[in-house]
């Protein structure tokens, strides 16, 4: 799960891991009516929820996907989408402030389900302001090695669902390879390999990368097209790093 550090970094990556992932049935594949393993009109009851690959860039640079709007939407509207099945928290390593994340499982895409986590932003201050929620916390526990999931109070919870969206990573249930990337998403900007087994499909106009696993779970992760950024730089950081240790390598 380290790899997930793309974007959303340690945090997001404890509250992934700490869920069951299940391979679910090639819903990603050509399909014509009801997908295998969905009760009849399941189908139809969801399409008109957006799917995955339905990303509707905007002109000021921000983006809607998954039924979210990046850039300017809100936890408000992540509740609103999703109802009880979202849960909000800060997510935090030692001498971190933390994140403020939404968690929902399941997370329906059209006829796609998943799991999401959304990372959210709070206005100026927002340093200090999760401090502020971390330390008045109903609970706090280990999700992954010394990474801490803090449970808000739920007077609190009102300030946290007016904290922006600024990225979206939804692991769905079936599973992708890359003839089936290529045929949903489209031809990708750039495939950049940042694992032996891992490959990203790169769309900055839709503010995607597709996360090709031969061994795991595949990672749909979402930003606005104006920060898609954040997305590339740490792939290129790694590839400059591996080009830089080869030659030692070889000595």
């Amino acid at each position: 799960m380290k790899t997930l550090h793309t974007i959303l970094g340690a945090t997001a990556v404890s509250v992934l891991a700490a869920w069951a992932i299940v391979r679910g049935p090639q819903w990603f594949g050509p399909s014509s009516g009801s997908p295998q393993g969905n009760p009849p009109g399941q189908a139809a009851k969801d399409s008109g929820a957006p799917l995955p690959w339905q990303v509707t860039p905007h002109p000021d640079g921000s983006s809607e996907a998954l039924g979210l709007h990046l850039g300017t939407g809100t936890l408000a509207d992540v509740r609103q989408r999703f109802g009880g099945d979202t849960q909000i928290a800060i997510i935090a390593a030692p001498g971190e402030d933390g994140t403020l994340e939404a968690f929902v499982d399941p997370a329906q895409a059209g006829f796609i389900a998943g799991k999401l986590v959304i990372t959210a932003e709070l206005p100026a201050s927002g340093s200090a302001t999760l401090r502020s929620l971390r330390e008045r916390a109903l609970k706090s526990q280990f999700m992954e090695s010394t990474t801490r999931k803090y449970t808000l109070r739920p007077d609190d919870e009102a300030l946290a669902l007016q904290a922006r969206i600024v990225a979206l990573s939804f692991i769905p249930q079936a599973s992708l390879d890359a003839d089936t990337i290529l045929a949903r998403f489209g031809k990708p900007a750039a495939r950049v390999r940042s694992h032996e087994r891992q490959e990203h499909f790169l769309y900055p106009d839709k503010g995607l990368d597709v996360i090709l696993d031969t061994e795991g779970k595949e990672l749909l992760q979402y930003v606005a097209p104006r920060d898609f950024e954040r997305l590339r730089a740490p792939l290129q950081a790694a590839q400059a790093s591996q080009a830089s240790s080869r030659p030692q390598a070889a000595r």
